[in-house]
Parts: structure tokens; C-alpha cells; sequence
């Protein structure tokens, strides 16, 4: 009972509080739902996984014993595929993006099919080795075209990258 009083107690005070009483940064936005195919037996996605996790993406995963055909069906260039795929906003995005790089293009919303980190570089999210990073570019791409929107190939800057990127 005393639960449910002091409930009801701190709902009542903020919803009386004028809206100007709390900042932006002090609300909570809704998680980001991304859909996340991969392997079965793929430890590396996993670990993408929680990545995305630990920045507030709510994550469902799916498993696909034919992850070729996944690729095909959301349009990944051939030269553009790791191991996972995740579609999110419309987009597509392949391999082992940082969250901050898709929380950045969702909040640009440009005209693009999706990102990608090609292969699997040790040190980008979900890869991790020690301290260990080779340099990795970030992709968008789209039948247009592809460009690099971000590139990473040292610890720290890798580091730094998650860190902003948490919501």
C-alpha cells in the first residue's frame, strides 16, 4: 500500500512540474529497435549485440542458417559484407558498425540503403583483441554509390567513439 501511495505520490509531482522544469538531457528517449540476423553459432555477433545493448538499442535477434541470402534480400554489395546483418529506420546496416555511427545517420536521415564495416577488423565493436585495432572504414551505401563517413584505426579513437555514442 505504501508502495503504491508513493507511486502515485511521484507521479502526480512530475506531471504538475512545468515542462520547462526538466531538460532534453534528463528525459529518456525511447530505445532504438533494430533487428539484428546472424548465425547461430556466431560469437562475434553476440558481442555486436551487446554493444548495441550497452548504447540503448533494444536489439532482436534472429538467427538465419543462410545469411547469403539475408545479404541479397536487403541489398548488400557483395565487396560490403562481414558477418551479421541488422535493419533499422529502413536502413540496412552490415558488419560491425559503432552504435554512434547508426545513431548518426538515423538522426541525418540521408538518402542511403545503410552502412557497413567490410569483413571483420579487429578492434571495432564485437572484434575486440586486447588492445588491438586495425584501421576499419565505415561505409554508406546506396545504388548510387559508396562513401566513407568514418574511419578508426586507433584504441583511443575507437574508444572515444562508443563512449559518445551511449544514450
Amino acid at each position: 500500500m505504501k508502495i503504491r501511495f508513493g507511486l502515485l505520490l511521484l507521479w502526480i509531482v512530475a506531471i504538475s512540474l512545468p515542462s520547462s522544469a526538466v531538460s532534453n538531457d534528463e528525459v529518456s528517449s525511447e530505445p532504438l529497435s533494430i533487428t539484428v540476423y546472424k548465425s547461430p553459432t556466431c560469437g562475434c555477433c553476440k558481442q555486436w549485440i551487446a554493444h548495441l545493448q550497452e548504447h540503448g538499442f533494444n536489439v532482436l535477434a534472429v538467427d538465419s542458417d543462410d545469411m547469403t541470402a539475408v545479404k541479397a534480400q536487403y541489398g548488400v554489395p557483395d565487396k560490403l559484407r562481414s558477418c551479421h546483418t541488422a535493419r533499422i529506420g529502413g536502413y540496412t546496416i552490415e558488419g560491425h558498425v559503432p552504435a554512434k555511427d547508426i545513431i548518426a545517420m538515423l538522426e541525418n536521415a540521408p538518402t542511403t540503403d545503410g552502412l557497413s564495416v567490410p569483413g571483420m577488423p579487429v578492434g571495432s565493436p564485437g572484434m575486440e583483441v586486447g588492445d588491438r585495432v586495425d584501421a576499419y572504414d565505415v561505409i554508406q551505401f546506396s545504388a548510387e554509390g559508396q562513401e566513407v563517413v568514418a574511419s578508426y584505426g586507433d584504441a583511443e579513437e575507437v574508444r572515444d567513439s562508443t563512449e559518445q555514442g551511449s544514450r
